[in-house]
């Protein structure tokens, strides 16, 4: 789990199937020393895990992800720069699965794009 060494959420709200909320991140986290040292970047890898764990704790199940159709990252993120962010998801239950679909962003830009199925573990 990422949270809450590497990030927080807070504002949570929930409108329907939708979610939004304010997500704060760690500049201080060891993973920014390696990824990249003088130049920090937030992996790709934990942006979709902030939208696994966000899902997670909406819909309060544990999941795994079955089927990602659309991982599109779009612009970095320093944790220095961009210290807090926002998540939007769409959350529906399905007979296959969890389907989300996901944005992180500021104000001007959309970084991360994500649409796909998870199941229950």
């Amino acid at each position: 789990m990422l949270h809450p060494h590497l990030f927080t959420f807070t504002d949570l709200q929930a409108e329907g199937d939708k979610l939004k909320s304010i997500i704060k991140l760690n500049a201080g986290h060891p993973i920014f020393k390696g990824h990249f040292p003088g130049q920090p970047v937030l992996p790709g890898v934990c942006m979709m895990q902030m939208v696994k764990e966000v899902t997670e704790v909406y819909i309060d199940k544990k999941i795994r992800l079955l089927k990602a159709r659309e991982l599109k990252f779009l612009s970095l993120i320093d944790p220095v720069e961009h210290t807090s962010i926002q998540i939007e998801l769409s959350v529906k239950a399905t007979d296959g699965g969890i389907k989300v679909d996901a944005r992180l962003f500021n104000s001007t830009t959309l970084f991360f794009k994500f649409s796909g199925l998870f199941i229950q573990r």
